[in-house]
């Protein structure tokens, strides 16, 4: 328990330090930090602040979904956001096209890496990922369908509130389920049948 506690723990911030490298990458972001971004350039308020509050709305969300979070649904709310916001007061912007997309590329493969942490603890799904399991228990949507419905509609939405979308939004859409499948074999602790479930549904 002690251990599958650090393992969550340590997933969760390198999860949000993952997403502050991609933030200032400057190539584009996965389509819910393109909303977050969105957000705060609307707002003022720190991207990471405005990641934590997101996932406390989500989490809302569940109500009516039916849906029940876990320890790990509420760590994941206070962490990431909070880990991301620290980071990027840290990491220093990326200048130059081929160091943007070695330093987003990097960001990325710490997403994945912290996604195997957190998702291998078995502490509960993020707010995100419970949201589109939610849809499919609850409406018998394919998780695909919902994972795109609400991707597809925060990215647009964080586009228009002045979110970055370009090549880091591409390659991030392509290269994070490959990644999360091979770095959750790494830190699964549940049972086989779930782990095979949760790589088919990397988290963001």
């Amino acid at each position: 328990m002690i251990l599958r506690s650090i393992q969550l723990l340590v997933g969760l911030v390198l999860f949000g330090v993952g997403c502050a490298v991609m933030v200032q990458a400057g190539i584009g972001l996965d389509p819910w930090t393109v909303f977050a971004q969105g957000v705060s350039r609307q707002t003022g308020i720190g991207i990471g602040w405005v990641t934590n509050i997101v996932g406390f709305l989500v989490l809302l969300a569940w109500i009516p979904l039916r849906q029940k979070p876990g320890i790990g649904t509420i760590a994941n709310i206070l962490l990431v956001g909070t880990s991301m916001q620290l980071a990027l007061g840290v990491v220093p912007v990326a200048r130059g096209f081929v160091v943007q997309v070695l330093v987003f590329l990097a960001g990325t493969a710490l997403v994945a890496l912290a996604s195997g942490l957190y998702i291998g603890a078995n502490f509960g799904p993020g707010p995100r990922d419970g949201l589109m399991t939610g849809l499919n228990s609850r409406f018998g949507w394919p998780i695909w369908v919902s994972r795109f419905g609400v991707e597809a509609s925060v990215l647009v939405a964080g586009w228009l509130l002045g979110g970055t979308v370009g090549l880091g939004t591409v390659l991030f859409a392509v290269l994070i389920g490959p990644a999360v499948h091979l770095a959750l074999p790494w830190f699964d602790r549940r049972p086989r049948h779930t782990a095979i479930v949760a790589v088919a549904q990397p988290a963001v």
